[in-house]
């Protein structure tokens, strides 16, 4: 599966936030779309994934315009996770993922729809909470279920909007985790904003870093997350650092805090001696 769009530009109420967007999205890639609050990462997602049309410019699915795509077609192809998830309505987890299934669903809830659903309950640890009604779990678990969701619609094309953001550092990982193995072992193509330089250097096989109303640098992740580009595009002045199990992205102003920190401890255990 291929995506492509072609000058594309979303405005809202005429004040223009994606201008003139060209990009390309590849089979079995894991690809990341990086920068700052309020550049258009969630508008350029929608855009994407057909759910905003674009002002000006063509998105193509295969050589095809999406917007000419049948709706429950185009479910079996991309499926999309948003930022932030809606309350349901008294509904469990094992019924909130069925949902998935309903591009497939013609009469009635196959044995192979309950098939899958167990089968992603597994693969992202949450068997545990299958009965669970969603409104009680937690932001994080919550965010799980989407994920989730997604997966059960068997969609060649996952699209998702921060989906580590209510998570803890372990689950962080754990998701990420999953959405590599999708792409290497199922051959899926994933497009996830994030918001974590690190994660999306070590995790990437291609990396979008936005600027003010567009594309600021694409590539793979070490051409894009260079210490000029990260200045430019945040303000801020970092340290690249690569280690055994990564390259690590290090504000400077947390190292002259540290270094800071050493140094009066150092003071104080001379005073002592």
């Amino acid at each position: 599966m291929n995506i492509k769009c072609k000058n594309m530009s979303f405005a809202y109420n005429q004040d223009y936030i994606l201008e003139k967007i060209n990009m390309e999205i590849k089979t079995g890639q894991l690809i990341s779309i990086t920068g700052p609050n309020g550049v258009g990462k969630s508008t350029l997602l929608k855009c994407l994934s057909n759910i905003y049309k674009p002002g000006s410019g063509i998105v193509y699915l295969n050589g095809k315009e999406i917007a000419n795509i049948e709706a429950r077609e185009l479910a079996k192809i991309l499926a999309y996770v948003p930022q932030r998830q809606v309350e349901s309505f008294s509904m469990t987890v094992y019924e909130m993922i069925l949902l998935g299934r309903r591009p497939y669903i013609k009469w009635r809830v196959t044995a192979d729809d309950e098939v899958v659903v167990e089968s992603i309950l597994e693969r992202l640890n949450i068997l545990h909470l299958a009965e669970r009604e969603v409104n009680t779990l937690s932001g994080g678990e919550r965010q799980k279920v989407a994920i989730a969701r997604a997966l059960a619609q068997k969609a060649e094309i996952l699209f998702l909007d921060e989906p580590i953001s209510s998570l803890d550092i372990n689950h962080q990982l754990e998701v990420m985790e999953v959405l590599c193995e999708l792409v290497d072992q199922d051959s899926l193509t994933v497009v996830v904003v994030l918001h974590d330089l690190n994660l999306a250097c070590n995790f990437s096989d291609m990396a979008y870093l936005m600027g003010e109303k567009g594309l600021y640098a694409a590539g793979n992740p070490e051409q894009v997350f260079t210490v000029s580009n990260i200045k430019e595009v945040y303000g801020i002045d970092v340290d690249i650092v690569e280690g055994v199990n990564g390259i690590y992205i290090i504000p400077q102003k947390l190292n002259i805090r540290k270094r800071k920190q050493k140094a009066e401890l150092i003071s104080l255990n001379e005073g002592i001696s």
